[in-house]
């Protein structure tokens, strides 16, 4: 072990308040474990627009006190020198190990600022304090929380005053005045913060029961899970106060339990994430399924499908976009309808059908949320923002209730969610996507990758042509930049790699458009096989 790791081991030993963090921290250094050692302080978490993520331990490259209260006292002094003082700073948490821990000691830093705190005094969904930042005034908000991430994992979420997520340049803001904290002693704590619960919450489930009209149908038989999330509570009090019938909810993971002990990752995205409430389903002979992530800022839907081999399918993320798109922009509303550049493109065909503005953003909420006068906007990672005025954010538990909403509306007409689905194709042809997803371990691999095609561009992908290459890294007119390539493809398809900003993954968005006469089914199974092919020759172009 070097003399300079061991030094600035025991000098995060002298600053941690954490008894749970030193011990471990002193295990390592009895073990000898120099590697491991070396990770934990090779650098720091980078405070970015998703502010910070990492595994929950001690060092500054993982998440802990040490590292939260510099976060809290940096994000105070930037609030001060932009002269943002007139509100609190509203501070929310999930149930994630030491989340509760985390967000007392924001609170504590945000007095010891001489700024109002306001902290909710339950584990509670993202969107909450997204909602409440407008409710309460408040000039900031932060979550404790890592949203679908792997159970090790926890973060911390920024959000402005307008209720969105930080964009440049706030985020290299905050991480300067994060980096000129001084030492921990230093930074003055206070004890004497508020306090937010059933007021707030009532306020934000108020709010949604009032999407609902008093005579829409609400005949539907529902099965739930929250991934062992803090969703269950929120949703069922949404779904009663909308007026619809309890939810059968899944046992095993009906109760926040930090270790998600049921699924490999708590990602409803993930293969075998939703099997429980699949399984639920089934023996209920429900109408849906419907599921939360752990924060409750996504909402996954899943459907009877007799051609699928348990009977049940997962909708994509595109096709539940494109369902609320249809549901929500058909009164014709005046607004902006807004996705990510790698969502489906059908959105902005389904406005323009209803002669509503349509724009495309980056990918994240924090570019979609604050889109002026929008009206509906998602991304395809299970993301919903169906109240804009209300929250500028995804929100997994309004967007649960406008989804059974439309799913008894169309139970009352005879008809189902993939009836609906199969409307949308006749009407605007069968648009079908999917992912190539690669994880790694080592992230430079996907800095190759990304080096790969843009020194060797492919001329085909599948039975494609491409036809056109958007570096996303230049920026345009209307996106700012990013690390990622638009290829635009022949016959309206078109692919987008980009690297993941949460998790170390490099992410290839496809999509395939497949005319249809009258036969759907047929379409789809072409889109199929368009897409696959797509896929192999992207995977071996992507090399890793």
């Amino acid at each position: 072990m070097t003399v300079d790791l061991k030094a600035a081991a025991d000098a995060w030993l002298s600053e941690d308040p954490d008894p749970d963090t030193r011990a471990e921290l002193r295990a390592l250094l009895d073990s000898g474990d120099t590697t491991e050692l070396a990770d934990r302080f090779a650098g720091t978490l980078e405070f970015g627009t998703a502010g910070l993520r990492g595994a929950v331990g001690a060092g500054p490259n993982r998440m802990n006190r040490v590292v939260v209260i510099r976060a809290a006292a940096g994000l105070a002094a930037y609030l001060k020198a932009k002269g943002l003082t007139d509100g609190p700073v509203l501070i929310g948490y999930d149930a994630r190990h030491k989340s509760d821990v985390f967000a007392q000691d924001t609170a504590a830093v945000i007095r010891g600022a001489g700024l109002d705190a306001v902290l909710l005094d339950r584990p509670t969904p993202t969107p909450v304090i997204a909602f409440g930042i407008n409710h309460l005034h408040a000039v900031a908000g932060v979550v404790v929380t890592a949203s679908h991430n792997p159970p090790q994992d926890n973060g911390y979420k920024v959000y402005l005053g307008d209720g969105s997520q930080i964009v440049p340049p706030a985020d290299a803001e905050i991480a300067a005045a994060i980096a000129a904290v001084g030492p921990l002693a230093e930074v003055p704590r206070g004890d004497d913060w508020q306090t937010a619960g059933d007021d707030l919450l009532n306020a934000y489930l108020d709010r949604i029961a009032d999407l609902v009209p008093a005579d829409a149908p609400r005949e539907l038989n529902v099965a739930y899970t929250p991934l062992h999330g803090v969703g269950r509570t929120l949703v069922e009090a949404a779904v009663a106060r909308a007026g619809f019938a309890a939810p059968q909810v899944v046992a095993s993971q009906a109760d926040p339990d930090p270790d998600f002990p049921t699924v490999a990752f708590p990602n409803p995205e993930e293969p075998g994430a939703i099997d429980a409430a699949l399984e639920l389903a089934r023996s209920i002979g429900a109408d849906i399924a419907v599921a939360n992530d752990p924060d409750a800022d996504r909402c996954a839907v899943a459907i009877p499908d007799p051609q699928s081999q348990n009977g049940w399918r997962m909708l994509r993320g595109d096709e539940l976009g494109a369902l609320l798109g249809e549901f929500l922009l058909a009164p014709r509303p005046d607004g902006v309808a807004a996705c990510s550049i790698v969502s489906s493109s059908l959105l902005g065909k389904i406005a323009a059908s209803y002669g509503v503005r349509y724009v495309e953003t980056l990918t994240g909420f924090k570019w979609i949320g604050r889109v002026p006068d929008l009206v509906f906007g998602y991304e395809e990672a299970l993301g919903y923002c169906v109240d804009p005025a209300a929250v500028k954010d995804k929100d997994g538990v309004s967007t649960l209730v406008r989804v059974l909403q439309l799913a008894a509306q169309a139970k009352a007409a005879g008809r189902t969610l993939q009836d609906l689905l199969d409307d949308l194709a006749v009407k605007h042809g069968l648009h079908a996507t999917d992912q190539l997803s690669v994880r790694v371990d080592d992230l430079s691999l996907i800095a190759q990758a990304m080096e790969r095609l843009r020194a060797t561009p492919p001329t085909r992908l599948g039975d494609y042509t491409v036809e056109r290459i958007d570096d996303l890294s230049q920026g345009s007119a209307s996106l700012p930049p990013t690390d990622g390539l638009r290829y635009t493809l022949s016959e309206g398809a078109r692919v987008v790699v980009r690297p993941s900003g949460t998790e170390p993954k490099l992410k290839c968005y496809l999509e395939v458009v497949v005319p249809v006469s009258t036969d759907v089914a047929d379409a789809r199974r072409r889109a199929g096989e368009n897409l696959s092919g797509i896929k192999q020759t992207l995977s071996a172009a992507l090399g890793i």
